[in-house]
């Protein structure tokens, strides 16, 4: 790859992650629930997308692919032993501040609620709710079948409503 090439494989790859960065990182921590771990998913992604990059950018969809990614990291990192996991040591160490901020889902009731569902329920509403996802799309990005996509979507709302109805109550009280 000449000079001039290389430049513009690099400046296109930058623009991309500059763009996208963010809502990158919203999903992994949306589907993992964890800072450092969404983090952790969206470098592991970046780092896999950046040789590939010359080949990604010229697909029809691109951010399908790049989702599927993170999907994907998220999925390998869940899988993983316990012992394989990377571990924080030492109770000393100062946390940095984030450098994306996630926004109010912090503090708020419904991505509380959502933290509380089991991961496979988390991750199709995250896909179907938060990306706008058809059924089918959910399912290939999942590699699980339509059914099932259904079938996890319906009992996650309906545990949501119940936890939300629930905290709505004891607020009340």
């Amino acid at each position: 790859m000449s000079d001039r090439a290389r430049y513009r494989h690099d400046a296109d790859f930058v623009e991309f992650v500059e763009a996208r960065r963010g809502r990158l990182f919203r999903t992994a921590y949306l589907l993992c629930g964890d800072r450092d771990r969404a983090e952790d998913i969206v470098q592991t992604t970046l780092a896999k997308l950046y040789p590939r990059w010359g080949r990604v950018q010229r697909m029809d969809a691109v951010d399908a692919y790049v989702r599927r990614m993170v999907v994907n990291a998220h999925l390998d990192e869940v899988r993983r032993p316990w012992w394989r996991r990377e571990h924080l040591v030492g109770e000393s160490i100062e946390r940095a501040a984030p450098s994306s901020p996630v926004g109010p889902e912090e503090t708020d009731e419904l991505w509380q609620a959502l933290r509380r569902l089991p991961p496979g329920q988390r991750r199709v509403v995250v896909l179907r709710h938060y990306w706008g996802l058809s059924v089918e799309e959910t399912a290939a990005d999942l590699g699980i079948s339509t059914g099932t996509v259904k079938s996890q979507t319906s009992a996650a709302l309906s545990r949501l409503r119940e936890l939300l109805v629930t905290e709505e109550i004891r607020g009340i009280r």
